[in-house]
This record gives C-alpha cells, sequence and structure tokens, in this order.
C-alpha cells in the first residue's frame, strides 16, 4: 500500500493516463512527464562545478540562463555513458518542494524516443530486489508491450 500511495503522489497525481516523453539511458527506456519538458538540445558546452554531486557536476548555458546539467546514471550507481550522434539533453522543469517555484535542469540522454500516453493500470511500484536501479529513485515501472518503461522519482534523485 505504501509504494501505491508513493506512485499516487508523485507520477499519477490522480490522473488515469499520461503524456510522456521517452528517453534512453544506459539501454533502459524512462519517461517524463511531457508537460515538465521545455526543450530538447543537442550537446552543448559545460562547465564543471568543482564540489557538486558526481550526477550534477556541470552547468549549461540554456537560453542565457545557467541551469545544471544531471548524468542520472551517475546518480543510480552506474558508468556514463558515452556521447554519440544521439546523445541529447532533455531540459525539463522541476518542483523540487511545494514551497518553491520550479527550477530547470538538464538531463543528459543517450537517446530521446518519443512522445507517448502511459496508462495508470498498467504501472506498478518497483520490485525491492533485482534491479539495477536505485528503487527509491523509481516512481514506477509501466509496462508497455512486452517492456517496461522506468519513471524516475526526479525529486528523489535531485534532492
Amino acid at each position: 500500500m505504501e509504494a501505491q500511495r508513493k506512485i499516487e503522489s508523485t507520477f499519477w497525481d490522480r490522473a488515469s493516463e499520461l503524456e510522456v516523453l521517452t528517453y534512453d539511458i544506459a539501454g533502459e527506456t524512462l519517461a517524463i512527464e511531457a508537460i515538465r519538458v521545455r526543450e530538447i538540445l543537442d550537446l552543448v558546452p559545460e562547465t564543471p562545478v568543482p564540489g557538486a554531486r558526481p550526477h550534477v557536476a556541470s552547468v549549461i548555458n540554456f537560453r542565457g540562463r545557467v541551469i545544471p546539467l544531471a548524468d542520472i546514471t551517475l546518480a543510480f550507481g552506474m558508468e556514463s555513458s558515452k556521447t554519440t550522434n544521439d546523445t541529447r539533453i532533455i531540459v525539463m522543469e522541476l518542483d523540487l518542494d511545494l514551497d518553491s517555484a520550479p527550477v530547470l535542469i538538464g538531463i543528459r540522454t543517450d537517446k530521446v524516443y518519443e512522445v507517448t500516453t502511459l496508462t495508470k493500470t498498467a504501472s506498478e511500484p518497483p520490485p525491492s530486489v533485482g534491479m539495477r536501479w536505485r528503487p527509491d529513485f523509481i516512481d514506477c515501472l509501466v509496462k508497455r508491450g512486452n517492456d517496461f518503461i522506468i519513471v524516475p522519482n526526479m525529486r528523489a534523485i535531485f534532492k
């Protein structure tokens, strides 16, 4: 029941369907709410930030604003992927807490796929064992065909 409550409060927010942008990181398909996406960028120059957390170790210039650039594979304890011609940056708006304004964050991805609709009935909490991703950083898994789409908990990753 606790895991179901977590899904309700962090991803579905009383909706039975959500439009999401799907993308690839380390061979896994992940999704973020499409409404949070501000832009998809080709790679841009990064500036390292000394002393920053490893998964948010640089910043980029996005339309004259300095925003953090995250490599969430590092947050999950995995090795960073090498950049390719398909590597993109998703600039997203994220509410880190209810009392502050949303912030812009860039996420480095291996590939961006499509905007699609996910249904709540196809979702389930992450298993507590057997995953290579940290379960506390995952809101839910959504079954689509024979595959699962991972919905990361961006608030947990960036707190």
